[in-house]
C-alpha cells in the first residue's frame, strides 16, 4: 500500500505539471482524489466512463490516464458525467492526468517511447509550442515503405499514408496523437517525413504541396505508450499492482 500523496507529489515533479503549459481542457495533475491509498494503478489513455468502470472493477484504485475528465470544458454534473464521477468515488477510485507533460517527457514519455520503438536514436526536438519543444527528430536511410511496415507493427494496425515526401527517408520528425495540422513545420526543421496520430482532411493535401511524407498511426495507437509506462514506473517504486485498460477508439 502506498500514499495518494507521495504518488502525486513524485508525479508531479517527475513530469514537471507546474513548468510544462498545456491546453486548458487538459487540467493536469490530480483530477479526483480518493481516501488516500493506494494498492493498484491501472492506466489507460482515456478517463472514459467504461474506462472507470473497468478500473473500479479491476480492484484500482488509481487511474492514471492522458486524456483527463474535462477536455469539454466546463459542465454540469448530470448524465454521463455524473456517472462517471459517481462510479469513481463509490470504486475509491483516484484519478491522475498528464497530457503534454506525459508526450515531452525524455524516458517516460509518448514520442520517446514510440521512436525508440520504431528503432530509433533520438537526434534533437522541433516544433517548439509555448516555450516547449514537443516533437523529437531522428536521422536515418530507411525506404518509406519499410518505415509504414515498421509504424505499423509497431501501433498494431493499418497506417494511413500521405506519400508526399522522398521514397528514401532521411529525417523523421515524431509529434504523437492529433498533430497532423502541424505538418507546415517539417520542411523549416529539415524533417521529409511526419509520423503522427491523426490530423485534420487539409494536412494531407498540404504535405503533398510541401513534399513531406505523411503517416498517420492513430491518435490512440501512438498515445499508449506513455500511460503504460508511467504505471510500470509507479508499481515499480511504490510495490504497487498494475493493469493496462484498453479502450481503442480506431483514431
Amino acid at each position: 500500500m502506498a500514499s495518494l500523496q507521495e504518488i502525486v507529489a513524485f508525479l508531479d515533479a517527475e513530469l514537471r505539471i507546474s513548468e510544462i503549459p498545456d491546453y486548458s481542457g487538459a487540467v493536469n495533475g490530480l483530477q479526483l482524489e480518493n481516501g488516500g491509498a493506494v494498492t493498484k494503478v491501472a492506466a489507460a489513455v482515456d478517463a472514459s466512463l467504461p474506462v472507470v468502470e473497468a478500473a473500479v472493477a479491476a480492484g484500482a484504485d488509481l487511474l492514471v490516464v492522458h486524456h483527463g475528465m474535462f477536455w469539454q470544458g466546463m459542465q454540469p454534473l448530470t448524465r454521463a458525467f455524473y456517472r462517471k464521477i459517481k462510479a469513481a468515488m463509490d470504486g475509491g477510485l483516484a484519478i491522475y492526468s498528464a497530457h503534454l507533460p506525459l508526450d515531452v517527457h525524455p524516458e517516460l514519455g509518448n514520442n520517446v517511447l514510440m521512436l525508440k520503438a520504431l528503432g530509433f536514436e533520438v537526434s534533437g526536438t522541433f516544433f517548439d509550442w509555448k516555450g516547449v519543444r514537443l516533437g523529437l527528430v531522428a536521422e536515418t536511410d530507411i525506404s518509406r515503405e519499410s518505415l509504414i511496415l515498421k509504424v505499423s507493427e509497431v501501433v498494431g494496425g493499418s497506417v494511413h499514408v500521405c506519400p508526399g515526401g522522398p521514397e528514401t527517408v532521411r529525417k523523421i520528425g515524431l509529434v504523437t496523437g492529433g498533430a497532423g495540422s502541424e505538418v507546415a513545420i517539417c520542411p523549416k526543421s529539415g524533417v521529409d517525413t511526419f509520423i503522427t496520430g491523426e490530423g485534420p482532411h487539409w494536412s494531407y493535401p498540404l504535405a503533398e504541396e510541401l513534399g513531406v511524407n505523411l503517416l498517420y498511426a492513430g491518435h490512440y495507437a501512438t498515445e499508449t505508450f506513455g500511460v503504460k509506462a508511467l504505471a510500470g514506473r509507479l508499481a515499480r517504486d511504490f510495490a504497487l499492482e498494475q493493469v493496462f485498460i484498453d479502450r481503442p477508439t480506431g483514431l
